[in-house]
């Protein structure tokens, strides 16, 4: 571990009790920076900023969130794993922390599970399954029986390989037996235009992504990739009907640095938990899409510590490597 890293862990241990103790009690005396490794304007965006000023109302000091995006979410999560651990700088972290360990694992931080400190969760959001027209499947078993009867024949379309949808697809795919055609996009929109025209087959998209098309016929939802049906998308069985255990979704949840006063820890907890209890906030975030979700530290810890290994079993056993 780095010298500079190592002193910043050690800083609060060289006060006396007495200090670190008040200083817990008082906290927070100052605005909180919560560090978010998206661009502004996305649906990760626009809940970090939701959650955290609502945060800041419970906790009584602005929350401010500071977009540093790059290298898979890297840079902000390195920001944070390497920050002072006094409560005052926070990390708004994705399911990225549970997949780049097995996919790019020169990325920092290298054991997110031991370099950052899980506070709670924020959302979960599922992917829909969904296929072009063409494609003779009304339903995720008939697909499954198709690809089967034409193996390699179905071009499935992800925003990126290793992002989570391309993950969902891996895991659909080798679950059900199947074998289909990869075809990585910069992005879910180049790819659910090739997917409107018919150039791709299917892919697993964001449910408010997928939306509009949709609506408009242009594509055929078969499923939706969490347990539980979507609230947007009722009509829609979970894909795990026909692929037992299948639960895929993207989450986010809040973190601070190793080596956090627990006091401090707690303080930042209930406020989380204030916020994602709030009715209102709920219900604006659930027209975007996203299921807000409370749990508490060590439902966020179980999160990472099972999906860091899902995806790294995933990753290993299918040879998947960045682009």
């Amino acid at each position: 571990m780095p010298l500079h890293r190592r002193a910043l862990l050690a800083a609060p241990l060289l006060l006396p009790p007495f200090t670190r103790a008040a200083a817990a009690e008082a906290f927070p005396e100052r605005a909180i920076s919560v560090v978010s490794g998206y661009a502004p304007g996305g649906v990760t965006d626009i809940t970090s900023r939701a959650v955290a000023e609502r945060m800041g109302q419970e906790l009584g000091v602005p929350m401010v969130v500071e977009n540093r995006a790059g290298a898979a979410t890297a840079v902000a999560n390195t920001a944070v794993a390497q920050a002072r651990p006094d409560g005052y700088t926070l990390l708004m972290g994705t399911s990225t922390l549970a997949i780049n360990p097995g996919l790019q694992p020169s990325l920092t931080p290298k054991e997110p599970m031991r370099e950052l400190a899980p506070i709670g969760m924020v959302f979960r959001t599922a992917f829909v399954l969904h296929v072009h027209p063409s494609v003779p499947a009304k339903s995720t078993a008939e697909l499954i029986a198709w690809c089967k009867s034409n193996p390699g024949k179905l071009n499935f379309g992800s925003s990126g390989t290793g992002a989570v949808n391309h993950l969902a697809l891996a895991l659909f795919a080798q679950r059900a037996g199947i074998e289909v055609t990869h075809i990585p996009y910069k992005g879910g929109a180049p790819a659910l235009l090739d997917l409107r025209a018919g150039r791709i087959g299917a892919m697993f998209q964001a449910v408010l992504e997928a939306l509009p098309s949709l609506r408009e016929g242009s594509t055929r939802g078969l499923a939706i990739s969490s347990a539980k049906r979507s609230a947007l998308l009722p009509d829609l069985p979970p894909v795990a009907e026909a692929v037992p255990g299948f639960d895929v979704v993207f989450w986010q949840g809040l973190f601070a640095p190793a080596g956090t006063p627990e006091p401090v820890l707690a303080r930042l907890g209930r406020a989380l938990t204030a916020a994602t209890e709030d009715a209102a906030l709920r219900a604006r975030m659930a027209e975007h899409g996203v299921d807000i979700t409370t749990g508490d530290a060590e439902v966020l810890r179980q999160t990472l510590a099972a999906e860091t290994k899902l995806w790294g079993d995933l990753i290993r056993t299918t040879g998947i490597r960045p682009e």
